[in-house]
């Protein structure tokens, strides 16, 4: 059953990799990355509530007496993750976008670990997670410094916008703009964006991250007392689910991001649809996973799985990304944080 374990959390990994990068084919349907969030989000919920209605799981959805309310606030970290891989992925590629992930994870799951914070049973220090941590860290630095501007054929320059989005709508959906679907071109000029700077983008990547494992154990506490993990995914995706919709209707009533076109959904590829569902099934795994082999072994597993997928869709250019071949400064940086990630692990 350890194995099991084990294999469930490196395969939730592969998958949180993949949604990543084929939620940019949403984004580009619908011309906002914060329109491709929610219209995600929704159909994640849509398919977990088809599932508790299979499982018989309605019933766990009403919450007992006494559960504190910040036990529902888990899902507040998908919307964060998954805007923040739409706006991330074309700029610093999809192996840095994720590194950055891993390293916001691997950094928030020890503090849980470390001071048994969110019911998290507390383990104490050791060589080997001092050592993983310091080779995650030294990964990522490496990975990022040896980021090199994506090669495409020269092409009439994109408007001065495209490349100095922002978080609050710069990023995509208008006219000529870096967002997710961006053509090549586009894209090309994004790794020096001018908006938030990349320390800015940099920051981002490692913030999403860190509430992933947060996420995790808040959802295991929320599980805990509705004794349904079906149910408990169901909640954390309502949240999540309501939570981007609100951001999405205040940037529009500022004017900060473009209103969705859903008539480009027509175009979509059909596995632009998948992200939900890679989405479902990491969130319900990771609170599953987290009190069966703790907080760090998880993440440990999860960020190996998603290094690995993520250099893969780098180096073949697949999910219809640009692609960035693997150079040896880059592969020094995976190899480092796949060792870091197995060093907690082990220890």
């Amino acid at each position: 059953m350890h194995s099991l374990f084990l294999a469930s959390a490196l395969l939730a990994g592969c998958l949180l990799a993949v949604q990543a990068s084929v939620n940019l084919q949403l984004n580009k349907a619908v011309g906002t990355p914060y329109g491709a969030s929610t219209l995600q989000l929704s159909v994640a919920t849509a398919v977990l509530a088809l599932l508790a209605v299979a499982v018989g799981a309605v019933g766990a959805l009403h919450l007992p007496p006494g559960v504190p309310f910040w036990h529902l606030l888990g899902g507040l970290a998908s919307p964060l993750y998954i805007t923040s891989g739409i706006l991330l992925f074309p700029r610093l590629g999809a192996l840095a976008a994720a590194g950055l992930f891993v390293t916001g994870q691997m950094f928030a799951s020890l503090g849980l670990d470390l001071f048994g914070l969110l019911g998290v049973a507390p383990k104490p220090l050791s060589a080997g997670i001092a050592l993983g941590a310091l080779a995650v860290l030294a990964g990522i630095t490496v990975v990022i410094r040896g980021q090199s501007p994506i090669r495409t054929p020269a092409r009439t320059p994109a408007p001065a916008r495209a490349a100095s989005g922002t978080l609050g709508g710069g990023a995509t959906g208008h006219g000529g703009s870096t967002g997710a679907g961006a053509p090549a071109a586009n894209v090309a000029a994004v790794p020096r964006p001018g908006g938030i700077g990349r320390s800015g983008w940099v920051l981002l990547g490692v913030v999403a991250g860190a509430v992933l494992p947060v996420q995790g154990a808040v959802n295991a506490l929320l599980r805990r007392e509705i004794h349904q993990p079906v149910a408990t995914a169901v909640i954390s995706f309502v949240v999540a689910t309501i939570t981007i919709a609100v951001v999405l209707a205040a940037l529009l009533a500022l004017g900060r991001t473009p209103r969705p076109r859903l008539g480009g959904l027509r175009t979509m590829p059909w596995w632009g649809w998948l992200g939900g569902g890679c989405a479902a099934v990491y969130v319900t795994a990771t609170f599953t996973l987290i009190p069966a082999i703790g907080a760090a072994a998880t993440v440990a597993l999860t960020v190996t799985g998603q290094q690995l997928a993520s250099a893969v869709i780098d180096h073949h250019g697949l999910l219809r990304l640009p692609r960035r071949p693997l150079t040896a400064a880059r592969l020094a940086g995976l190899a480092l944080l796949i060792a870091g990630s197995a060093l907690v692990q082990l220890a």
